[in-house]
């Protein structure tokens, strides 16, 4: 997920967490930390699921960020099973903890029923990173431009998260000529949980729009149903971004596809975390 997604702040505790499956999973480490004051949190979380076995049923091990900067394996829990972490704990602190996550599961039931809910928590994310608003608008209409795409690739028997992966590169390879990874390098975002999208430029971002719109509509229009048929929708759909981004390069003489970043914002925005 993006890096501002990385944590949250609860009363000036950072809790990782990281974008999973549809729903937050949060670090049970951070959570057992917040809860019991603990100066070895990690052992305390040992001890804990040494003495209630059940805990492990509901825990994910998922990559976050630890001390060093590195990705590592962690447990995670979701929202529904952190209440159920957070009784297991004896702690005076769980009820506040509580009225947070209970504040973040309204919030989300809040954005299922209004989805508009969720654009404009985006949005505010991005206005207090810095961007520019014109970028901010059309990263927000890629947002929904992206989720027609995979909600139609999804009703056509793609289900598993390594062809939308593989069906994703197919398009940026076709529009850009470069695969997501070989886009990132060129970017210079290192980082796993750096989301290519949040440093890309306008033209780079309509482009992307392009082709993920003429794929879903060629998607549709070919009436693609499963993986092998809808990667070749993808390529076409890929192609007419990419037919567009070549008459741009040849009329202004300038390549669309840069290195430029918005590194610097985000950045900021961890410094302002920390």
């Amino acid at each position: 997920m993006r890096e501002e997604s990385a944590l949250v702040v609860f009363q000036d505790r950072k809790i990782r967490r990281t974008w999973h499956a549809g729903e937050w999973f949060y670090s049970a480490t951070d959570i057992v930390q917040v809860l019991s004051d603990s100066p070895a949190p990690r052992q305390y979380w040992g001890v804990l699921k040494a003495r209630e076995p059940q805990l492990l049923t509901f825990c994910l091990r998922l990559k976050l960020p630890a001390e060093d900067g590195k990705l590592r394996l962690t447990d995670c829990v979701n929202t529904r099973n952190a209440f159920r972490l957070i009784q297991s704990v004896p702690s005076k602190k769980a009820e506040p903890f509580k009225q947070w996550l209970a504040q973040l599961g309204k919030e989300r039931i809040d954005e299922i029923e209004d989805p508009e809910l969720a654009q404009n928590r985006v949005k505010d994310y991005y206005e207090l990173k810095g961007y520019p608003q014109d970028w901010i608008d059309k990263r927000l209409r890629g947002i929904t431009v992206r989720q027609e795409l995979t909600d139609e690739w999804k009703n056509r028997y793609v289900t598993e998260e390594k062809e939308f992966a593989i069906l994703t590169n197919e398009i940026s390879r076709a529009t850009f000529d470069k695969s997501i990874q070989e886009y990132k390098k060129l970017k210079g975002l290192t980082k796993k949980n750096q989301n290519l999208r949040d440093h890309i430029t306008d033209w780079e971002l309509i482009l992307t729009m392009v082709g993920e719109k003429a794929t879903t509509d060629i998607t549709k229009a070919r009436d693609s149903k499963g993986f092998p048929k809808c990667r070749q929708s993808a390529q076409a759909g890929g192609k007419i971004a990419r037919n567009t981004r070549k008459e741009l390069e040849r009329k202004t003489g300038k390549p669309v596809v840069s290195s430029e970043n918005f590194r610097h914002l985000t950045e900021n925005k961890k410094k302002r975390l920390v």
